[in-house]
């Protein structure tokens, strides 16, 4: 869809929606070791302070990059994920919600005269509008 140049200060983007589920959970528990009751278990998850299971923050935030990579914002134009900064999990996913990705370009910067680094506000949002997680994204993108 947009390369470097189509990027502007401003320009914001919406992803698709992607409802989290006890498979995913237990996938990505399966997938990186953590199977921490509080993402498994049903009697710990209500003994915790959610009161019920939550989703791994870590799988909110790579679903995230999944909703973003749907978004085909770079076209063939993407070299690298250069980075992300002040990531905050701020608020519980709960199996069965429902994420969306709100994306802003925040900055952009040329590197030379074939690439440049985009920069966006992310925010992945829940069902009820509430912002779960939240971060700077960086790419380095073809000029």
């Amino acid at each position: 869809m947009s390369v470097y140049e189509d990027l502007a200060l401003g320009r914001e983007f919406v992803s698709g929606p992607r409802t989290i589920s006890a498979d995913d959970v237990a996938e990505f528990a399966a997938l990186t070791g953590d199977a921490s009751g509080v993402h498994l278990d049903d009697r710990a998850a209500e003994a915790s302070p959610y009161g019920r299971r939550i989703a791994h923050g870590m799988l909110t935030l790579s679903c995230s990059i999944g909703l973003a990579t749907r978004m085909n914002l770079f076209a063939d134009a993407l070299i690298a994920f250069a980075g992300l900064d002040k990531l905050r999990f701020a608020s519980p996913v709960f199996i069965g919600d429902t994420i969306v990705v709100y994306k802003k370009v925040v900055e952009t910067r040329p590197v030379d005269s074939s690439r440049g680094l985009i920069t966006f506000d992310t925010r992945v949002v829940n069902q009820h509008g509430d912002v779960v997680v939240a971060y700077v994204d960086r790419y380095l993108l073809r000029r």
